[in-house]
């Protein structure tokens, strides 16, 4: 199953807006496009390019990305790494991902949020015969940990849950930013990613055939998450803690396809910077 981009150029626009307290009236003064125009511009109905162009560069967005958003022609190059595996639960009216990497030579995995179903998850291990050895949060909002508990006990023994300090979960041990996991031959380093959620959480995962980071929410293929604590902080993490990782690193969102940080590079709108 292909599985659909999380945003389109109209969420980018609108995450852009809240993050930046600019409301639609703002924008239009601002830009100089008609407030009819950008209204079905921020409703998706996109037909003008000159103007959407002038609301991206007011929203220190990338224009050209944006555009390339706006005509969906662009989705992330396909991606698979040996070990890494991806699940996509349906919640409410989206669907959620979850990850399971493994040690491909010792067998050791370990689980990245659970998704809204863990059972796909669960006969994985068995069939494989692996050892689930620890759970990783990225954030607590629910679609991410909706059966935690279920794959905590799912194989049969109690599965370690840990969660950044900055955002506990009860029966999770904390840790602090910078903590390194081993599961097997794998290096697991944490990295707050914090914006989205209080204490998001970024795991870059080194030991297989290239680097990997689930990211959670804090970005997804072609846009980010919303910046629900502080827009500006989802930003700088996404630019510090993420996008100077290796081009190569496969990205794995909490929603949306997987993506690399050279494609993000290249193609998100959030992040002119890069764009040359």
């Amino acid at each position: 199953m292909q599985i659909p981009l999380e945003d389109f150029y109209e969420d980018i626009v609108g995450k852009a807006m809240r993050g930046l307290g600019v409301g639609e009236s703002q924008l239009a003064a601002k830009t100089g496009v008609d407030p009819d125009t950008l209204r079905r511009l921020c409703r998706g109905e996109f037909s003008d390019e000159t103007a959407l162009a002038k609301v991206a560069r007011a929203l220190d967005l990338d224009p050209g990305s944006l555009l390339v958003s706006a005509s969906k022609a662009w989705r992330p190059r396909p991606v698979s790494v040996d070990g890494l595996t991806l699940y996509n639960t349906p919640y409410r009216d989206m669907r959620v991902n979850a990850f399971l990497i493994a040690d491909p030579h010792s067998g050791a995995a370990a689980v990245f949020d659970t998704g809204t179903d863990s059972s796909p998850i669960l006969a994985e291990i068995e069939n494989e015969g692996l050892r689930l050895e620890a759970i990783f949060i990225t954030h607590t909002h629910n679609d991410h940990i909706a059966d935690l508990e279920r794959l905590r006990v799912g194989t049969g023994r109690a599965v370690p849950v840990f969660a950044n300090r900055l955002e506990p979960w009860e029966g999770a041990e904390s840790f602090d930013e910078g903590k390194k996991f081993a599961v097997g031959g794998l290096t697991i380093e944490t990295r707050t990613t914090s914006g989205h959620s209080i204490g998001g959480t970024t795991y870059v995962v080194t030991g297989l055939e290239r680097p990997v980071a689930v990211v959670g929410d804090a970005m997804f293929a072609g846009s980010m998450g919303g910046g629900m604590i502080s827009h500006a902080d989802a930003l700088g993490n996404n630019r510090e803690k993420i996008l100077t990782l290796p081009d190569e690193t496969v990205l794995c969102p909490g929603h949306g396809p997987l993506t690399t940080v050279g494609e993000e590079k290249r193609c998100n709108p959030f992040f002119p910077e890069f764009k040359g």
